[in-house]
């Protein structure tokens, strides 16, 4: 990983400069420093022209992995930053020091012969991010309804403290069927794994967590009635300005052991619901042959009171490797949460405990 290379500290410092926005007009004297505004994310660039398939349309294909994501920047913005989305120089640094210390674990594992968390976490350079959600400006996720208040009582996860008594107290990543939407979009610890395939009207996206495949149409055809639900949900999507995929999803399969958002700074446990009222917008603009922007906005009127927007920034590394996600071979942790409840509910039984 050698995330202490003075090139990937460079290019850190290179993409907080690209990112950071100046006022325009402004004026500095000579010797004088810009002072950015680190409550600003800057617009989307739109004057890219993608490069064109055979067919004509913007070609976005290859692989976008979001590994290199995966350096601490939360979901959700800690309250300290207010309507910051940058960091300070002071506290990139500080996060720069955590990433450097976990990116050891493995190393310190391999000296002491034993194996544990950094053999499985991967962990990437530190960028400058408060948060991935940029709206609401505070960057945290708006507050529940009255029914996504009862809704996330309801739902079951392992990342929860709670009895196991049969698979419906497990969420559908627990039991490897899928880690949902929009949470596959997001950077987890590993399986960052992405990549873009095309054909005339039709856009997939393989996912290395799960090893699920998003099927985007773009031939402009009818959506499916409501009442069919998946995992996933059901997108459509279109082209803009020649360099941007907008994808528009709907048909969420709803439930108490309905998927969660499950990326650093969510919410803890796990357990926020999505509803079958939910419609995520994604917008994908390629910014430059090697670079997308990617951009979501959930809008589940049922389970939260606003709509919120997270946004990111995707290189492209058409040298990932994707491998096999075996995630239900060998799997015997659900049987054995169950086992393990039932085993204890039976001593305390027993006990009168």
């Amino acid at each position: 990983m050698a995330i202490g290379k003075p090139g990937r500290r460079a290019l850190a410092a290179l993409a907080f400069v690209t990112l950071v926005a100046v006022p325009a007009g402004s004026l500095l004297a000579q010797g004088e420093q810009a002072q950015p505004d680190l409550t600003v994310i800057p617009a989307v660039p739109q004057d890219f022209k993608a490069p064109q398939t055979v067919w004509g349309e913007p070609d976005f294909r290859g692989g976008w992995p979001i590994d290199h994501l995966n350096g601490r920047t939360p979901l959700q913005r800690d309250p300290a930053y207010g309507n910051r989305v940058f960091l300070t120089d002071a506290e990139f640094a500080e996060r720069d020091a955590q990433v450097e210390v976990l990116a050891k674990r493995y190393e310190t594992e391999d000296a002491k012969g034993t194996m544990g968390i950094g053999h499985w976490a991967e962990v990437y350079p530190a960028n400058r991010r408060t948060s991935w959600i940029i709206d609401p400006p505070n960057g945290r996720l708006p507050a529940f309804t009255p029914e996504g208040e009862r809704r996330s009582k309801l739902m079951r996860s392992t990342w929860g403290e709670q009895n196991f008594r049969w698979v419906t107290d497990f969420d559908s990543w627990d039991r490897c069927i899928t880690r949902g939407m929009p949470a596959s979009m997001f950077p987890f610890m590993y399986n960052n794994g992405m990549r873009i395939f095309q054909s005339p009207g039709l856009v997939a996206l393989q996912l290395e967590m799960v090893h699920e495949t998003r099927m985007i149409y773009t031939d402009g055809r009818t959506p499916v009635p409501r009442q069919i639900q998946e995992w996933l949900g059901e997108s459509r999507g279109h082209w803009e300005h020649g360099n941007t995929l907008v994808i528009e999803t709907t048909n969420f399969k709803p439930g108490p052991s309905a998927t969660n958002i499950g990326t650093t700074g969510s919410p803890p446990h796990n357990n926020t619901p999505i509803s079958e009222n939910a419609r995520i917008t994604e917008r994908l603009t390629m910014t430059g042959k090697d670079t997308i922007v990617y951009e979501v906005t959930m809008d589940d009127p049922t389970v939260f009171t606003a709509p919120w927007t997270a946004r990111l920034d995707w290189q492209r590394n058409d040298d990932y490797g994707i491998f096999e996600y075996a995630c239900h071979e060998g799997d015997v942790q659900i049987r054995n949460y169950i086992m393990a409840s039932r085993a204890a509910a039976a001593d305390a039984a027993k006990t009168g405990e």
